[in-house]
Formats: structure tokens, C-alpha cells, sequence
């Protein structure tokens, strides 16, 4: 089956969403974009989206997805932070975003199609492109195509938030032919493409994962439908509509889909479901197994992270073998679990987890070398999670080193809330830490000292940080407490707060 891109009612042919990556990657070299370039993106899943990642990948420059849910404080930040040449923004995000473009960044501006506004309930006023600015469609239509070189995989600049509670851009070097040749057989064989795919992109490619995914599925002249925004009938109904053969997802999407009725689950045909691969959270075993017997031995996991790539892969048979694994290392990857000194740990001890993947050229943070060296040990990577390996080599993960909280797959950092939670002038101190949710893995919770006198309540916390942070950081739970638990130091005690959370749920992670 010839590739296509899907969304709603459009469609478009390989040839054509080609011939649109070449003359953006023209009309991107006539506003003097470079290699070594960025060139950002807040767009939600759309065809442009993967036009230009591709035309600015095969120029040697670097697409910059940006969290569409970010403040204009946000954005500005990393827009600056990574130097953007250009932005591209969805018409109904502008008003957002646009008081944080720096000064001189030219903006242009897609057209919200109907099936996003329709996912989310914008108004057809401002999914147009507001006059007097640059429109993204118009603008390349006059551009001869630019021949398309062999496109490098992956080569996205992705921002992955900090514990110092700013994000960090995670630039990769060029890969040596070797690496190269390691990492496309490495990523296409893991992500099970070694034959006609059908894909539906149902996670935003603003994240890493689901972005890869896109754009190797679009290389390789695979079907790719981008659904709007997740919903769990809906992905159903695609799968059984286009016999969709490959998936990518996260946890959350499982427990969405096995709430849905019984008598709903068995309308539709997931029969033609070959190969679904989950990651970016640790997935709760009685789910995974449900999934298993639901949709049959098709789920594949995988562990990794934007900086060290994916190190660690196992199937359905391992996983039921080896309940609660993320798998072993993957071919070309290395896992060693270490001790603060780094010392390597036996078979059931657990440590933190470092890694190296062959597939992948190395990586420095924009601005903050400091940080990438505290991340590296002897050549191996770590994203602080705690974790051990067993007799037969299968990785389990345990805590998290860094005080990150992953719901629904994405990482949020409490230090940035908390930064913003002490401007409030009714705030003594704070921890936000995440506790347990059912649906999303994790959910953060954010523990408050007033002021004395000050009268503060959950909602007006909200409005506050509404102000300044996307919607998903807001704390979900907010408690208030004259003083808050403290070592001698004066720093608060968060793992005494967090605690009885995750005793109750019979986890830590």
C-alpha cells in the first residue's frame, strides 16, 4: 500500500506530503534557515507537522517540537534558549504564545483544520489564519520544490524539563555511518516495522517517543493517521476501519480503553493488530496483562529516555514470564545498574540505572555542559531512575533518583511549580511531589505553608499558577499546612509527605 497521511476527511499521498517537504525546505533556505538551525513547532498533530520535520532534517538543521500547552513564559524560553530561526504555530494557539516570540523570529501560521478544532472544541473564528500575519500554506506554494537528500533519523531537538525546573534541549551530534547504520536497523526492527505498516500517531509529537514514531513511519512510506486527540473509542474505531498493524502508545492509553464497556470493546476488529509498543511510563502489571489477553500477544515495551535512546525491549511472552520487567537490553545497548560510588551491583540489588545505545550519536544540553557531564558515567547515561536487573539480564525499575513525575507519559518537574508557587506572596513554602492516580500513573500533589495570616484556598492556588504554567502542571490535590516537616537543615522532608500516598497504593513508582 502506497504511504499516505490521514487526518479526518484529508489525505494526502507520499508524493504529495514529499513535494510539500520540498518546497518548505526551499522556502525555509530563502529565510536563511541553516544546518545547525532550529526551527520550532507548536502545532498539534498535523500534516505540516511532519512535512517540516522532514524538510528541516534532510537541511541539517533541527525541528523543535514545543508543548503546544505552554504559557507564552514557557515558549519564550525555549525559544530563546535553542535560538529559533522560525516558528510555526497553529492559528488558534497564536494568541497564546505570540507575546513570548522573541523580538525578530518570523511566525507563520497554519490554518487549524476542522477534525483539531472539532477534537477540542475551538470555534471556527479562530481557526483562521488572523490578518496582517504570515501564512505558512501561502508561503511555500511559491516555492520550486527543493530535491529531498536522504533524510538522517532521528535528528528532532526535543526539550526534556530539568529537575532546576527550566527544560533542556537535548542536541544530538551527528552520527558516524556506523551509528547510523546501527540505529536505523535498531529503531525500525524494535518499533516492529519491518513490513507495511498502518499506523494511528494517537500521542502528541510534540514528545519524543510518538514523534520518532511518526516520522520513521512516514520515511519508510507507512499509512499514518494522526488522530486529532486520544480518545479510546475513536482509536477503535481507526484500527478497525483502516486495519491498522502498529500502535505506539503509553499506560494511560490502556486504562482509558479497558474502561470503556464490555459490550463497546467488542464492536470493533483489532485483529489486524500486529505490533503495539508502549514506553514513557511504568505500565501497572494487571493492566499490561489485561491488554495482553485483550488484544493477544502483540505488546511490546520498551525503555529509554531522549538523551540515551531506547536500551531495553521485551515482547509479550518475556513480559508474561517476567511480570513487571521493561525488558532486556536491546541489541547495541548496555545496562549496568551502579552504586553512588560506581561500583556495578549483582543480580537483584538495586541502584541507578545507566546505559549506552551504539545507534546513537552523543548528545550535549544547549547552554549547561555541567549537566550533561553529571549524567554520564564511564560512557554510560543515566536519567535517574532506580532500578535492578535480574538472573536472566531483565530490568526492573523501582524509584526515580530525580524528583520528576511522569502522568500520562509526561514528565513534569516540581521544581518549576514549586518556583512559581513561592512568587505568590501568600506563600511561605511548598513541596509538589507526584502520588499515585489510577488513570494517568501519577498525579501531582502540592503541600502549601502559608503566610501567617495569609487566607489561601485550593482554587485561588490554581488561578495563580494558571497564570503562568500549562494546564497539566496545575496540582491535582492541595493541601495546606501551618509548618511543614523539615531535616535540620531547614529543607523540607517531601518523602515524608509523600509517603502514605504511595503506601496506600502499594507501589513507589
Amino acid at each position: 500500500m502506497a504511504g499516505r497521511l490521514i487526518s479526518g476527511k484529508r489525505e494526502l499521498s507520499q508524493q504529495e506530503f514529499e513535494c510539500n517537504a520540498a518546497r518548505a525546505a526551499a522556502a525555509l533556505t530563502s529565510a536563511g534557515v541553516q544546518p545547525g538551525d532550529a526551527v520550532a513547532l507548536i502545532l498539534r498533530n498535523d500534516f505540516p507537522f511532519i512535512e517540516v520535520s522532514l524538510a528541516v532534517r534532510m537541511m541539517g538543521a533541527f525541528p523543535v517540537p514545543i508543548n503546544w500547552h505552554a504559557t507564552a513564559e514557557e515558549a519564550g524560553y525555549i525559544l530563546r534558549d535553542c535560538g529559533a530561526k522560525l516558528v510555526l504555530i497553529h492559528a488558534d494557539l497564536l494568541p497564546g504564545v505570540r507575546a513570548g516570540v522573541p523580538d525578530g523570529v518570523p511566525v507563520y501560521v497554519v490554518a487549524t483544520p476542522p477534525e483539531i478544532a472539532a477534537a477540542y472544541g475551538i470555534e471556527p473564528s479562530r481557526c483562521v489564519v488572523p490578518p496582517g500575519e504570515k501564512e505558512w500554506a501561502q508561503w511555500i506554494a511559491a516555492f520550486e520544490p527543493q530535491p529531498l537528500g536522504e533524510i538522517p533519523m532521528p535528528a528532532t531537538m526535543i526539550y526534556t524539563s530539568g529537575t532546576t525546573g527550566r527544560p533542556k534541549g537535548v542536541l544530538r551530534k551527528p552520527r558516524t555511518p556506523e551509528e547510523d547504520v546501527i540505529g536505523r536497523s535498531t529503531v525500525v526492527t524494535m518499533l516492529g516495522m519491518t513490513g507495511a505498516v498502518t499506523t494511528v500517531i494517537c500521542g502528541p509529537m510534540y514528545h519524543s517517543a510518538p514523534n520518532a514514531y511518526a516520522l520513521v513511519a512516514a520515511m519508510i512510506g507507512g499509512v499514518v493517521i494522526l488522530q486529532p486527540r486520544f480518545d479510546a473509542e475513536e482509536l477503535l474505531q481507526l484500527i478497525a476501519t483502516y486495519r491498522v498493524t502498529h500502535l505506539q502508545m503509553v499506560p494511560t492509553m490502556f486504562v482509558r480503553l479497558l474502561k470503556l464497556p464490555e459490550e463497546v470493546r467488542k464492536r470493533y476488529d483489532v485483529s489486524s493488530l500486529q505490533w503495539v509498543i508502549h514506553g514513557a511510563a511504568p505500565c501497572p502489571p494487571d493492566v499490561k496483562r489485561k491488554m495482553i489477553e485483550w488484544w493477544g500477544p502483540v505488546i511490546n515495551e520498551f525503555y529509554g529516555a531522549t538523551e540515551m535512546g531506547t536500551v531495553s525491549f521485551c515482547n509479550s511472552e518475556e513480559w508474561l514470564a517476567h511480570p513487571g520487567t521493561v525488558g532486556k537490553a536491546a541489541p547495541h545497548a548496555v545496562i549496568r545498574i551502579l552504586d553512588a560510588a560506581g561500583k556495578e551491583l549483582p543480580p537483584g540489588e538495586p541502584g541507578e540505572v545507566y546505559s549506552f545505545f551504539g545507534g546513537m550519536g552523543d548528545f550535549t544540553y544547549i547552554g549547561d555542559e555541567q549537566k550533561r557531564r553529571e549524567v554520564e558515567r564511564d560512557g554510560l547515561i543515566t536519567c535517574g531512575d532506580i532500578g535492578y536487573l535480574d538472573a536472566d539480564g531483565y530490568l526492573y525499575l523501582c524509584d526515580r533518583k530525580r524528583d520528576m513525575v511522569i502522568s500520562g507519559g509526561v514528565n513534569i518537574y516540581p521544581a518549576e511549580i514549586e518556583a512559581e508557587l513561592l512568587k505568590h506572596t501568600g506563600v511561605a513554602d511548598c513541596a509538589v511531589f507526584g502520588i499515585p492516580d489510577e488513570e494517568f500513573g501519577e498525579s501531582l500533589c502540592a503541600f502549601v505553608q502559608p503566610e501567617p495570616g495569609a487566607q489561601l484556598d485550593a482554587a485561588e492556588v490554581r488561578r495563580f499558577l494558571r497564570e503562568h504554567l500549562a494546564a497539566y502542571k496545575l496540582p491535582k490535590v492541595i493541601e495546606f499546612r501551618d509548618e511543614l516537616p523539615r531535616e535540620d537543615t531547614g529543607k523540607i522532608l517531601k518523602r515524608k509527605l509523600r509517603a502514605p500516598y504511595w503506601e496506600q497504593a502499594g507501589r513507589r513508582i
